[in-house]
């Protein structure tokens, strides 16, 4: 079994893979594609911060401001308003609508506005890891 600083690293690890990720879907144009995985580096950098702050196991969940609540971090109001608005980019991404809207307003201004605000947030987040673990 892992041990508290192991798992950190592992959902760090993850988080910065993801990330890299983000880089290559936006540079093809994939803009959906690279919000959800935006998604995917905010949700386990928290569950990185969760097993640090309380040495639990994160909840299976995908919902941004649930795990930023059991971080037992406090977050201004205008992280929780961008958690929420990235939830929903995981659920618009991966099951569009019938005229598949979301799609529509992936622009290369909406998604790079969108992943500079995501990527300030992410630096925060990564402030409160052990230096090692960044």
């Amino acid at each position: 079994m892992l041990d508290k600083i192991a798992k950190v690293s592992y959902w760090t690890r993850a988080a910065e893979n993801d990330w890299r990720v983000v880089g290559h879907l936006f540079e093809k144009g994939d803009y959906p594609y690279a919000l959800f995985f935006a998604h995917l580096t905010l949700e386990k950098t928290l569950k990185a911060l969760i097993i640090l702050n309380t040495g639990g196991t994160p909840p299976l969940t995908h919902r941004l401001v649930y795990l930023a609540e059991k971080t037992k971090i406090p977050f201004s109001e205008e992280h929780i308003e961008l958690l929420e608005i990235v939830t929903d980019f995981n659920l618009e991404a991966r099951c569009p609508d019938e005229n598949f809207s979301f799609q529509a307003r992936c622009t290369n201004e909406f998604t790079r506005n969108h992943l500079n605000r995501i990527e300030e947030l992410k630096k925060w987040l990564q402030k409160k890891l052990p230096s090692s673990e960044i």
